[in-house]
């Protein structure tokens, strides 16, 4: 249950808005909230009479901690009874009491000493290896088992976050007032959940009380709370304890202290590479338990600090589990400079051991086989011979209480683990939440508050929730004088037809006025597409979505009117369309050039790229999801094409070195002449698309896919039907795809795609029909990085006959300017990449290619060289631009 915070990336993306976020989203973690009038209070120090802020109080028998507050001052409220305290602050001794409590609170004031390290007989020598490396080992040996031991927990969590914003440019001081958002006031937010766990893979959560600053209530601290240092990434981070700790981190050996009746060892980890993704600082690991008992650490997300403290208790003396967290997030990005802290503590624990895989530990003495070889050795004399049923004696040998081998406890946890799996009735669901806010979660007012809070807040805190609720008050009133007003303005106005804007009509359905997009071609000179939707739910429980959008388009220089009428029903299970009407299209239905991205190298530059015919056309597109692995996907097109010249030779800048614009009527190498007369085409086709390995999370019953569990397989058949509503097509088109992302080396991914096909039948096709694969001849890249050509020509190698086309793009951890910290920390990332065509004429195309990515978290640059048949053809750089920021220029 040990966690790392996510960086809020939304911060990071969207500057103001996500401040907020930030100081709102408090971290996580449990406390008693009794009201009752008996317990314990004092204060904690160190020897001088320093307070020892935010050091962990643990309550033996009833498993509950908190934590005192900045001035050492803390509160446990407890029923009548006798009880074993324990004190514990990083870096000094543990103290225990044994308290008589009745009737009213005792004053216990504590205080700790410095702890006492010390190195015991095997100590670091030249040329032998860090005593560190093999207690490492054993824990990570035993990772796995820690997150098995139990069958479930249940226990109750407090959070308290509180942030600041310390300086911002002073551009975006008028927007910051607006939103009420000051320089050094303190944003705070405090919740109370109930967690409840179920092995191997469901978490409930009860947010029982929630107060912030009325704006934002989603508070939930589950991605913080179930993220366990025991598996082999929290929050994207590479665990110390992950079974690949060796391949990112060092360790060094810092000594050895007791608590209690535990010897602990400090253990020092140190990445082999600084950057993301990793930490730093020191771990402390129970000798025999190989359970962490504390850390105090420090990553770092895109150049944002974060430090991390944590106390572990053992639970009933069966599992270590943490029972206080403390985070200090600092950071400064686009100039918005902010300090975040974050306290959390765990109380009520109760615990159910899972009894296939628990044993006392005193009864399992792991053995390093690297250094104790004779020791292994032996324990591998008595250990069973491995049979069909192994994981039956491996579980009795686990529970025999004999030595036993690090692998052969990796042996027993990966046996058990495919047992279970085999066993499930989900086997792809990885882990599944349920999340809930009690309905009087907001009511509680501050007498609640103070009564149950275990830290006092400070005097800055005070005054900012005093902001916070004035703020939320006005709020509130704003929104019950205004339910319905939901665009920029008050309802339309007219200039909205210039801007856009969007109105809410219902409670399900919206209206949107886009905006008008001019945009330039050679076929239509200046043109303008001017677009109005309209969206509404049909059904509540599935979430069915209905949209039409008529889209207006008029072309000033051919002085032609067309449009279009798109009518979209989907939800999760499927999705229809049904568009038609008089509109031009690039000859690739893929449209590899932008809009404008065109506008640029035509006005600018006098490379008019972008090729376009005219169709009068009716598309249905029908894709269903038959399961959770497979889809289908069924399309049919009839369209009436015209073929398009040049109408204006209207440039920005004229250069000399060009004569004029080239013709709209594409080069290529199979088919010397692609022009065509005007004619009707009747086309459909039908693809099936499984991701067969898919696994997904549910949370609310909701199920969301995981990123690149599976590759991607796709089979498409198309066919040009002939005679049918006079068309005049006759062919028949097969391809295969394959498109995935896997993990290679430390910290390396490797992206490709592959493409495959034949056209079994060519008796009559026009070019639009050929195959296009996704070239580029512009400075930009706008299209898939992995699936795309960085200098390919658009249509030269289009082809009626065979083709293959592949990608491969891989990513490094670390390469050429990526050695420098400081730039991995900045979120830049450095990229190989070849990409691969064959067909008829191509002559074994081929481009490889380097890249730099996420600079300013949009873009990338690219310079690339291309082949033929082994010899030099072309080179270029290219600017890459994310995705979601092209979207909205995707419209001809």
């Amino acid at each position: 249950m040990s966690f790392l915070p996510p960086l809020p990336r939304r911060f990071m993306d969207q500057g103001l808005a996500c401040y907020k976020t930030l100081c709102l989203l408090a971290g996580t973690i449990v406390l008693s909230l009794s009201g009752y009038a008996q317990g314990i209070r004092g204060t904690l120090q160190d020897e001088t009479g320093k307070p020892l802020p935010y050091a962990t109080i643990f309550v033996r028998q009833i498993g509950t901690g908190t934590t005192s507050n900045e001035n050492g001052l803390y509160e446990v409220a407890l029923d009548s009874g006798h009880y074993e305290i324990v004190y514990q602050y990083l870096g000094y001794e543990t103290a225990v009491r044994i308290i008589d409590v009745d009737k009213s609170f005792r004053e216990v004031n504590v205080s700790l000493k410095p702890q006492a390290t010390v190195l015991p007989t095997v100590v670091v020598q030249d040329g032998k290896e860090d005593p560190a490396y093999t207690i490492m080992r054993r824990a990570i040996a035993k990772a796995k088992y820690h997150t098995q031991q139990l069958d479930g927990y249940s226990a109750r969590v407090y959070i308290k976050g509180a942030g600041k914003l310390k300086d911002y440019p002073w551009l975006a001081k008028r927007t910051l007032q607006k939103e009420g958002i000051e320089k050094g006031r303190v944003y705070i937010s405090e919740s109370v959940s109930d967690v409840k766990y179920t092995r191997p893979k469901k978490f409930e959560e009860k947010v029982i009380s929630i107060r912030s600053d009325g704006k934002d209530n989603n508070t939930s601290p589950n991605q913080y709370i179930f993220g366990s240092f025991y598996e082999p990434e929290v929050a994207e981070t590479v665990s110390p304890m992950s079974p690949r700790a060796f391949s990112y981190y060092k360790f060094e050996y810092l000594g050895t202290f007791q608590d209690r009746d535990y010897a602990v060892s400090r253990i020092k980890v140190i990445p082999r590479v600084k950057g993301d993704n990793v930490v730093d600082g020191v771990m402390n690991i129970v000798e025999d338990w190989w359970s962490i008992h504390s850390m105090d650490i420090h990553t770092t997300r895109l150049g944002i600090d974060i430090y991390i403290k944590a106390v572990y208790a053992p639970i009933e003396d069966k599992a270590w589990l943490p029972v206080s967290h403390q985070f200090r997030i600092d950071g400064k990005v686009f100039g918005f400079e902010f300090e975040y802290k974050y306290l959390a503590t765990v109380s009520d624990y109760k615990i159910k051991l899972n009894s296939a895989l628990y044993v006392q530990t005193d009864k399992m003495e792991v053995i390093d086989e690297k250094i104790q070889k004779q020791e292994a050795r032996q324990a591998k004399t008595t250990a069973p011979r491995r049979q069909p049923d192994n994981a039956k004696q491996l579980q009795e040998r686990l529970q025999s209480g004999k030595e036993i081998t690090r692998k052969e406890l990796k042996t027993i946890m990966k046996d058990y683990e495919k047992q279970e799996l085999r066993q499930q009735k989900q086997p792809e669901v990885l882990s599944e939440t349920v999340f809930e806010i009690d309905s009087g979660a907001f009511k509680k007012d501050s007498t609640y508050w103070a009564s149950m809070r275990p830290v006092p807040l400070t005097p800055e805190e005070v005054k900012g929730y005093q902001k916070s609720d004035s703020t939320a008050e006005i709020e509130a009133r704003k929104e019950a004088g205004d339910t319905l007003k939901q665009s920029k303005h008050a309802g339309f106005q007219p200039w909205d037809l210039l801007i856009g804007d969007t109105y809410k009509v219902s409670k399900h359905s919206n209206v949107k006025i886009h905006f008008p997009m001019p945009g330039f071609n050679t076929v239509e000179g200046w043109n303008l597409v001017y677009k109005v939707s309209f969206g509404t739910i049909l059904q509540d429980t599935n979430k069915t979505r209905l949209s039409i959008t008529p889209a207006f388009r008029y072309a000033f220089s051919r002085k032609v009117a067309s449009g279009n009428l798109k009518f979209v029903l989907r939800n999760k299970i499927y999705r229809f369309e049904v568009e038609g009407g008089r509109y031009v299209r690039q000859y690739n239905a893929d449209q590899p050039i932008l809009p404008i991205v065109n506008d640029f190298m035509t006005l600018l530059l006098e490379e008019n790229l972008m090729k376009l015919y005219e169709r009068r056309y009716v598309d249905v597109l029908y894709r269903r999801n038959l399961s959770d692995f497979v889809s289908v996907e069924g399309t049919a097109s009839w369209q009436r094409r015209h073929m398009l010249q040049n109408t204006t030779n209207y440039k920005w800048i004229d250069r000399k070195s060009i004569e004029d614009y080239t013709s709209n009527i594409p080069v290529n190498a199979e088919l010397l002449d692609t022009s065509f007369p005007d004619h009707e085409a009747l086309t459909a086709a039908v693809s099936v698309v499984t991701r067969p390995w898919l696994k997904y999370r549910i949370r609310n019953r909701q199920r969301h896919e995981v990123e690149n569990s599976s590759p991607t397989l796709s089979l498409t058949y198309r066919k040009g039907i002939s005679d049918v509503l006079g068309s005049d097509v006759d062919f028949d088109q097969l391809e295969v795809g394959a498109k995935h992302q896997i993990a290679i080396g430390v910290r390396g991914r490797l992206h490709f795609a592959v493409r495959a096909g034949t056209f079994l039948n060519d008796r009559r096709m026009y070019f639009m029909d050929y195959k296009h694969f996704l070239g580029n001849r512009t400075p930009f890249s706008t299209t898939d990085p992995v699936g795309s050509f960085r200098l390919l020509d658009y249509y030269t190698y289009s082809t009626p006959d065979r083709y293959l086309a592949g990608n491969v793009y891989y990513q490094f951890r670390r390469f050429l300017v990526t050695s420098f910290p400081f730039v991995r920390m900045m979120g830049i990332r450095e990229n190989i990449f070849v990409n691969y065509l064959a067909t008829p004429t191509s002559k074994n195309y081929t481009e490889v290619g380097y890249s730099i990515d996420g600079i300013l978290r949009f873009f990338r640059l690219e310079g690339a060289v291309s082949f033929q048949d082994g010899q030099y053809h072309d080179y270029g750089f290219r600017v890459g631009i994310a995705s979601y920021l092209t979207v909205n220029f995707s419209d001809n």
